[in-house]
């Protein structure tokens, strides 16, 4: 049965929201190789599996970081992310390792395409960056200034934390900390506050009673005044 116009239509968007990023977070069955970076870092892994979803939603940023500040052409980051559907994290480890060893984006890509199965840990290997070496510590670091770039928040390991003197390890506890510090000044603030208007209002209160038996004592000494009368008249009689 021949496809209706809606249907046709509806297909074409579809493919459009795929090859644009528009689809939201891919899972790792939408990607031509899976998703199983296996890079012998565990930190690696776990930052390149946030790469994945970084990359699927905000595709414009992601492609503008490889290829300014690693070296790779457009039209190639754009047809690996599209019409070969590969895992942002695995274009973005490509064209980092390309960057390092001064290769073309390309030649790396091609190795990871046809050695996928060996995972990222083994390919570097054999592009002569070990994991553990300097050559794999400097990728790690790469990793940093990507997520600064991006305005994304990223934990750095005990491996990283060297490099990266007085950062706070994990910025979103430290952001949290600071908001629940703000908030436990503003509540002792408040609460001096009324602790200060109740001793204002206990002050005002007492004289408020002082004023008033001030103010009660005078018809006494009037009746005194009174007995001066009444003596008096008692004289005369």
């Amino acid at each position: 049965m021949a496809m209706t116009w809606k249907a046709r239509l509806g297909a074409m968007i579809v493919a459009a929201a795929a090859t644009l990023g528009l689809g939201g977070t891919a899972s790792a069955q939408d990607y031509t190789f899976g998703w199983n970076p296996r890079s012998g870092d565990v930190w690696v892994d776990t930052w390149l599996t946030d790469v994945n979803r970084y990359g699927a939603r905000y595709r414009d940023p992601f492609v503008d970081e490889m290829v300014r500040y690693h070296g790779a052409p457009r039209e190639l980051v754009n047809e690996l992310l599209g019409e070969r559907r590969w895992a942002p994290g695995d274009v973005y480890f490509a064209c980092s390792i390309a960057s390092a060893l001064g290769r073309p984006c390309r030649y790396v890509a091609d190795m990871w395409e046809r050695d996928h199965a060996l995972g990222w840990g083994e390919v570097a290997k054999n592009l002569g960056i070990k994991p553990g070496s300097p050559e794999f510590h400097r990728l790690k670091k790469g990793f940093v200034p990507s997520y600064d770039r991006w305005g994304r928040d990223i934990t750095i390991d005990a491996d990283l934390a060297r490099d990266f003197p007085g950062r706070p390890r994990d910025p979103g506890k430290a952001k949290a900390q600071a908001n629940k510090g703000h908030a436990g000044n503003g509540k002792a603030a408040t609460h001096d506050n009324a602790k200060n208007g109740s001793a204002g209002k206990a002050k005002g209160n007492a004289g408020s009673k002082g004023a008033a038996g001030k103010s009660n004592a005078q018809p006494k000494g009037q009746g005194k005044g009174n007995q001066d009368a009444k003596g008096q008249g008692k004289g005369k009689g």
